[in-house]
């Protein structure tokens, strides 16, 4: 951070520029001597839109250039939707803080207006989310599921253009876009578990950059990094990525933690479900005992076999 300038690296997607432009706000209203620059940057990601995301692999997939800017000092910190961000750093990097989160759930998107227990083998459903594609077909076997890659407008444009009758996509982007009038149903997590800390932009900094740490640990919601510290043990314990069917979420209150995990093979016929519950200060314990019991029950040859056939 040079001559009071923060730069702040993102990605060039309009959500993505949303994120990084609530996080300049956020720098500037607490920091009002700063000034904050934003610098756009093409990932992996971006750039190969016509494979399918479990098939390109999950390392990195859209923040690596974003780290290589940051390793490299030509940005301050980094920009991330938390559930995109792998749960091991690059050395010298770290997680530096969260915004308070948005809705975490998944929601339905579907042309005519059905919910989500009224699709049926009429209808075409896209989502790039191997997570997601699991819980479908958990919910019924028959359902045609095709993939989608692109922006959320250019999912949006592609349903209106018949690849698809429905999609299933974050609530929360959709909702940052002005496009929450869209969504059908928001789908409830007890049903439907969303992905590792949706809903919760990240911000990734160098861990030996202090000024740049005090500055993003003033701006960050404790109550959301308490969750999303869990949610991502739980992940990290399965040695799963973003790019496997792994969902998660916590529910916190000042008394009161719960946690549940879910995993499936990609046809839905293997499913581990499961939860854990205490004190709020025992929340990293209790994600680790879950993890630790999806592991007992074969999660890790679940994620094998999944690799195997994603290669």
């Amino acid at each position: 951070m040079d001559n009071n300038t923060i730069i702040i690296g993102t990605r060039g997607s309009q959500l993505a520029l949303y994120q990084a432009y609530r996080v300049r706000d956020a720098i500037k209203d607490r920091h009002p001597h700063l000034n904050a620059e934003i610098k756009i940057i093409k990932t992996k990601g971006d750039k190969i839109l016509d494979v399918a995301l479990s098939k390109i692999g999950d390392k990195g997939l859209f923040t690596k250039e974003l780290e290589v800017e940051l390793i490299n000092g030509n940005i301050d910190l980094a920009v991330h939707s938390l559930k995109d961000l792998p749960t091991r750093f690059p050395q010298g990097l770290a997680l530096a803080g969260v915004l308070e989160r948005g809705e975490f759930r998944d929601a339905l998107v579907h042309q005519t207006g059905k919910k989500f227990g009224e699709l049926d083998d009429t209808d075409v459903i896209a989502t790039s989310s191997l997570r997601r594609r699991a819980q479908l077909l958990r919910q019924n076997p028959n359902l045609k599921i095709v993939d989608i890659r692109g922006n959320v407008n250019t999912r949006l444009q592609k349903m209106q253009d018949g690849h698809c009758t429905a999609m299933i996509m974050a609530a929360a982007g959709l909702q940052r876009l002005e496009l929450g009038h869209l969504i059908t149903e928001i789908l409830e997590p007890e049903t439907f578990i969303p992905a590792v800390s949706q809903g919760a932009i990240a911000m990734e900094a160098r861990e030996n950059d202090q000024s740049v740490l005090d500055v993003l640990k003033a701006i960050t919601h404790q109550p959301t990094l308490h969750a999303v510290t869990a949610e991502r043990t739980f992940l990290r314990m399965l040695e799963g990525g973003c790019q496997v069917p792994i969902g998660c979420f916590t529910q916190v209150t000042p008394d009161h933690f719960r946690i549940k995990g879910f995993i499936a093979n990609l046809d839905a016929t293997v499913v581990i479900q499961e939860e854990r519950s205490g004190p709020p200060n025992q929340s990293i314990e209790l994600a680790s005992e879950l993890a630790e019991y999806f592991i007992s029950l074969g999660s890790v040859s679940i994620l094998e076999d999944i690799r195997k056939q994603n290669k």
